[in-house]
């Protein structure tokens, strides 16, 4: 219970940073929202191909650990953008996450580049599923593998 409690604990510096951190609304279709400034810049989509997606990610220092290592929630993060992406119709609302497994099999550190792949694995009515591959570019290491399965609200053909 200890470990977990010094673990989960944030120093002076870390409150005193968060504390800064300023939020703003964002202009739609204007500008940039927090969560797209701050989650999902520099990702670099390469390779486009039906049921195919190939993207490469420079790994930030702002998406990492303590230990510098690339954060468990951005690496879902990746897996759930680039899995929807690939199932998104223009024009169709978009489609929403039901489930994602992931296996964090290695780490990535800061400036390691990525590359992330997402293939369709098959659709059945509403619901799409992918699997997303994370890859050190330099070394060819698997970094992670995530399933995604997501819901997509049609438009009725009445």
């Amino acid at each position: 219970m200890e470990k977990a409690r010094k673990t989960l604990q944030i120093s002076r510096e870390e409150s005193e940073l968060v504390s800064q951190l300023r939020v703003h609304p964002h202009r739609v279709n204007i500008e940039h929202s927090f969560y797209e400034d701050y989650a999902i810049r520099g990702i670099r989509v390469d390779r486009v191909e039906p049921g195919f997606v190939s993207c490469t990610f420079k790994v930030p220092s702002r998406l990492t650990d303590r230990s510098g290592n690339l954060c468990n929630g951005a690496i879902a993060n990746l897996v759930d953008e680039v899995g929807a992406v690939l199932v998104q119709v223009a024009g169709l609302p978009m489609n929403v996450s039901v489930d994602m497994s992931i296996c964090f099999l290695s780490t990535a550190k800061v400036n390691d580049e990525l590359e992330v792949t997402s293939r369709l694995l098959g659709q059945k009515g509403r619901y799409s599923g992918t699997i997303v591959l994370l890859k050190n570019k330099a070394t060819g290491e698997l970094i992670a593998e995530g399933r995604h399965s997501l819901f997509g609200q049609h438009r009725s053909k009445i």
